[in-house]
């Protein structure tokens, strides 16, 4: 049952940023429990929808809505775990599509985080993103496969984590889409908010609430339309920005949908080449050891799904650009 509170902003908050006051509130954990509820539009102030960079003045009426908590398992479970490389502050992990990142509702156990417990041990991984999310510090879609990193020391995680913020981690992913894309690069620089009709979906919006967006993409290959198809361009896609359903939501909005993709997508199954999941691989983590300062990159070939669509429909390739052979070349050698 949810619980609706009301709160007056005092004297000595005002000059506060919304989501910092939240955090002094007693019935609300932390600033990232206080964000998870501007985010998801449980907060009003003055009956305007709450954003989390709001500077209050003193009087101000902050409504919320908290959620009665639900127990989530953070038991070890035995969940295969494909590490790529393991010290003693972090891992690199080939996370394989169908595993959700940590518990949820709907999502109790059988996460991520489970399988992290079972090899870490909770104790021995880091709580940068609270005590429920033991050693994440970022997070792929639960059908998006590839590389993401996971922190067992809490120094370690918040230089990671900040890495990601400040894009000195550098994330590029393998995406096939729908349609034929003329340009060689580009860039979609458009905000991301919650769909106000359906919460389970994100899209491109200018509302108050809707925060800063930006992916770049590189064409690598192009193929010709079939019968059942429009044609699809293989582009490796690069983050500024950590959206929910980033690279999803800015695909669809070019009119280039991810293949595959059961929310954003379009097409039939077999427009779809039989992928029931978006074709979205983290492939490639490049950045420096948060300790060592040793440079350190990864690279992670399409798995087995997403390979076999490739393989599909390689005979109606149009050509790799000279930045596809490079990088379908260095996959190739892994």
């Amino acid at each position: 049952m949810n619980e609706n509170r009301e709160h007056i902003v005092r004297d000595d908050e005002q000059g506060l940023r919304l989501d910092v006051a939240m955090a002094g509130f007693d019935d609300v954990a932390s600033r990232s429990a206080a964000a998870r509820l501007i985010d998801a539009a449980r907060v009003t102030v003055n009956g305007v929808r709450g954003v989390r960079s709001r500077i209050l003045v003193a009087g101000d009426e902050v409504n919320y809505t908290l959620e009665t908590p639900v127990v989530f398992s953070l038991d070890a479970e035995e969940i295969p775990l494909d590490v790529r490389y393991e010290d003693e502050g972090f891992l690199v992990i080939s996370k394989q599509a169908g595993l959700i990142c940590h518990p949820a509702p709907g999502h109790h156990e059988g996460t991520l985080v489970n399988a992290l417990v079972n090899h870490c041990g909770y104790d021995n991984l880091a709580k940068v993103q609270g005590d429920d999310r033991p050693g994440i510090v970022h997070r792929l879609d639960g059908d998006t496969s590839g590389l993401m990193l996971a922190a067992k020391d809490t120094e370690v995680g918040l230089i990671l984590q900040d890495g990601i913020r400040t894009r000195n981690i550098d994330r590029r992913y393998l995406a096939l889409v729908h349609g034929y894309i003329a340009p060689d690069s580009g860039s979609i620089d458009a905000p991301i908010a919650r769909d106000g009709r359906d919460r389970l979906r994100m899209c491109v919006s200018d509302r108050e609430g809707a925060r800063s967006a930006l992916t770049t993409f590189q064409v690598l290959e192009r193929f010709e339309a079939g019968q059942a198809d429009e044609g699809f361009t293989l582009v490796e896609c690069k983050l500024y920005s950590g959206r929910t359903h980033q690279i999803r939501v800015h695909m669809r909005y070019i009119n280039h949908p991810v293949v595959g993709d059961q929310t954003y997508g379009r097409g039939s199954e077999k427009a779809n080449r039989g992928l029931t999941r978006q074709f979205l691989h983290s492939y490639r983590l490049r950045f420096e050891h948060p300790l060592t300062g040793e440079p350190l990159e990864f690279l992670d070939p399409l798995p087995d799904d997403l390979a076999a669509v490739m393989s599909a429909i390689a005979d109606t390739s149009m050509g790799r650009t000279a930045y596809g052979e490079e990088v379908l070349a260095a996959l190739a050698s892994q």
